[in-house]
This record gives C-alpha cells, structure tokens and sequence, in this order.
C-alpha cells in the first residue's frame, strides 16, 4: 500500500510539479494597469465623491418614503442591499488603487535610476571638464605669452644696442687715438738737415 504522504503534494514538492487548481490566466497587465490607474485617479475627484453621495441619498430616500411595495431595500432590513454593493465596491476599490500605486512606484523608481545614471553621467563630463581645465592652464604656464615676448624682444633690443653703443665708442675713441698720434708724430719733410749735411736723395741718380 503507497505512503498517502506520497501522494499529497506537500512543502517540498516544487510549485511547477504541482498540479494547477485553475487555468493559467495571463491578462493584459499594461491595459488593466492603465485601468486601474484611471478608475484610482476617478475616485480621488470631487465628482467621485459627489455622484457617490447622491447615489446613497436616492437610495435612502427611496427605500424609506416610497411605497413598501416599491421598496427594493427596505428600512426594516437595515438597507442590507446598498451595504453589499458599498462593500463590495470597497473590495474592489482597494486592490485596484493598490496595484496603481505599484505602477507609479514602478514609474518612479525608473526615473530615480534614470536620474541616476543622468546624474552620474553629469559628474563624470564634469570632472573631465575640470581635468581638461587644469592640464589647459598648466600648459598655458609653459606657453610663451605676448606679453613675454615683448619682453624678451625689449631686452633683446636693448641689449643689441648696448653692443652697438659700446662698438662705436670703441671706434671713436680709436679714431680719436690716431689723428692724436698723427699730430704728435713730426714730418719727416719738415725737419730740417744741419748745416753741412746735405740731404739725402731717395731716388736713383
């Protein structure tokens, strides 16, 4: 005789080997999301609130100052009627605002991990901007400016024309030097022979 705890699925039997109690059913989770969503949205409106309450004054009103055989919820059934369908509709209600919640909390967290990313991606162009800056800035140290150039061309001319001042003081000073020395030095066509002594011929007789 088999084990009957063999036979009842238990615990430890896995979800996909046991046998299903209804047929699979797969609805349209986007259209009946969508749904949800309007019917959640409907309710939270002050048009809600007020077709709600003049349904449950027509109702009331009916079932107590119309003829006992008109009355379809009595009075003395405690309106047993209108509060099935209140609790019925609070039953339904509750899931569907419930599983619109679960669509927006779905929507948002998409959009926190978007902002993320965004944010993310923002900080990483942002730092590499800030690096591009800095090595910009540092090159731009070593970089040779118009103002540096001036001033090297300044010193560079002044220095050219110091040399120049200096080569001709040494010029004039050396031509100075010689028409000194020419007009130290006596002629040699003006000394005069001594007496006797007749002067010497240069050319050939």
């Amino acid at each position: 005789m088999a084990d009957p705890r063999k036979l009842l699925p238990g615990l430890d039997t896995p979800l996909e080997n046991r046998a299903r109690l209804l047929p699979a059913f797969n609805p349209n989770t986007d259209a009946f999301g969508q749904f949800a969503e309007r019917f959640a949205r409907y309710m939270g409106t002050p048009q809600f609130l007020v077709y709600m309450s003049l349904f449950c004054v027509l109702w009331l009103c009916w079932n107590t100052l119309a003829p006992a055989e008109w009355q379809f919820d009595p009075k003395s059934l405690n309106f047993t009627l209108l509060t099935l369908i209140l609790s019925l509709q609070a039953s339904y209600a509750a899931p569907l605002i419930l599983l619109a919640q679960n669509r927006q909390d779905d929507r948002d967290r998409v959009q926190i991990e978007q902002d993320r990313s965004r944010n993310e991606r923002n900080l990483a162009d942002t730092e590499y901007l800030t690096r591009e800056l800095a090595s910009l800035r540092l090159s731009m140290r070593e970089v040779a400016t118009r103002d540096f150039v001036r001033a090297e061309l300044r010193a560079e001319l002044r220095s050219i024309l110091e040399e120049l001042a200096d080569r001709d003081a040494a010029v004039a000073a050396s031509a100075r030097k010689q028409r000194k020395e020419k007009k130290e030095r006596p002629s040699l066509n003006n000394v005069e022979a001594p007496e006797g002594v007749a002067p010497e011929r240069t050319g050939h007789q």
